[in-house]
């Protein structure tokens, strides 16, 4: 069974920054997807960027566009998310998320949860204005 783990998350002020983790117990193919979700609350969980560990192509939700950068460690089995300009609607539950046979799928399935298989159990971040 995959399993994978965030950190990274904590409160920060607007304009602030944080980088997230996701380390991936699972075999690193070349096929497989990764991304980044949120979740604030009451709200639906909301794609927000997606690398496909083979070719290290990467695609954003325009919320995050110029802000936020996904980027891999495959000698650590490691995602990140860096995020700048934190703003407090950035507020939420930040889930990684993984799936094998990305080339399977279309760009807009690929920032989708139910695309996913395999999920963390996510880490919190806060945004004061």
């Amino acid at each position: 069974q995959a399993q994978l783990m965030e950190s990274g998350g904590g409160s920060v002020q607007a304009g602030g920054s944080l980088r997230l983790s996701c380390v991936a117990s699972i075999t690193w193919y070349s096929s497989n997807c990764m991304a980044w979700f949120r979740q604030a609350d009451g709200k639906g969980r909301e794609g927000l960027a997606v690398i496909r560990t083979g070719t290290g192509a990467t695609d954003y939700a325009d919320s995050v566009k110029g802000r936020f950068t996904i980027s891999q460690d495959n000698t650590r089995n490691t995602m990140y998310l860096q995020m700048n300009s934190l703003k407090p609607e950035d507020t939420a539950m930040y889930y990684c998320a993984a799936v094998t046979g990305c080339s399977m799928f279309t760009d807009l399935q690929r920032l989708q949860p139910i695309t996913y298989a395999y999920w963390g159990r996510g880490t919190q971040v806060t945004v004061g204005s």
